[in-house]
């Protein structure tokens, strides 16, 4: 088996100071030894991850295609959350395995991909939309304490509630096939689970990162909105 590796990292000060860039050479080495594979070439790129114009992954694709190899990644999230570039990437007739993720299928990958896109998307509408409601009430924007003092006074707090119970298990059914197949490759633990979701970029209703207490809070759901 030949691979091609591919790294990436966020900023220039990234890619000088090495931060990030090490811990997925070391991955995409483990691979390379768990399946005995030859490396063929290695490319970095110091990019944007809401970039798609990459010229170092056109370099590591190109080669990949003309020697036959497979290009490897250290995790889904380094080549980018966006779903129409990584859906066209799997179209691409490139292989492409991700080091945390060496057994995940091209639906897999599809599945995961196009839901950190609408998740990303639908934070981003929810937010606009409560925004706008706001200050079409004629709410002050910008106080940090506005919510709290809103919570103390009870005012808004079925509605409130009754949008964050919506959004939370539609974000559940969202997330149900991700769970389902982390749950295949062996997460098991709310620890487990809440560590893969973040290495695969997957968010929280609240747009945060997982904990176990969330990821608790998600099973619960899942058990109630199937």
């Amino acid at each position: 088996m030949k691979i091609v590796a591919y790294h990436r990292v966020s900023t220039a000060r990234q890619g000088q100071s090495g931060l990030g860039l090490q811990a997925q050479v070391e991955a995409i080495e483990a691979f390379a030894h768990a399946r005995n594979a030859e490396l063929v070439g290695s490319f970095t790129e110091v990019e944007s991850g809401k970039d798609d114009h990459r010229p170092e992954l056109g370099k590591a694709l190109h080669l990949a295609k003309v020697t036959g190899s497979v290009l490897v990644i250290a995790k889904l999230d380094r080549l980018s959350r966006n779903a129409a570039f990584l859906l066209t990437l799997r179209d691409s007739g490139v292989k492409f395995i991700a080091a945390d993720m060496p057994d995940a299928n091209d639906l897999t990958v599809g599945i995961m991909a196009l839901v950190a896109q609408q998740e990303r998307e639908a934070i981003s509408k929810r937010t606009r939309e409560a925004l706008k409601a706001a200050k079409a009430r004629g709410t002050k924007l910008g106080n940090p304490n506005g919510a709290a003092a809103l919570r103390r006074a009870g005012k808004g707090n079925k509605a409130s509630v009754e949008v964050h119970k919506k959004n939370a298990d539609e974000h559940a059914r969202n997330l149900a096939p991700v769970v389902e197949q982390l749950r295949t490759e062996g997460y098991r633990s709310l620890g487990a689970l809440a560590a893969a979701l973040n290495d695969r970029g997957m968010l929280t209703p609240r747009g945060g990162r997982w904990h176990k207490s969330s990821v608790k809070n998600l099973l619960l759901r899942l058990k109630t909105t199937r």
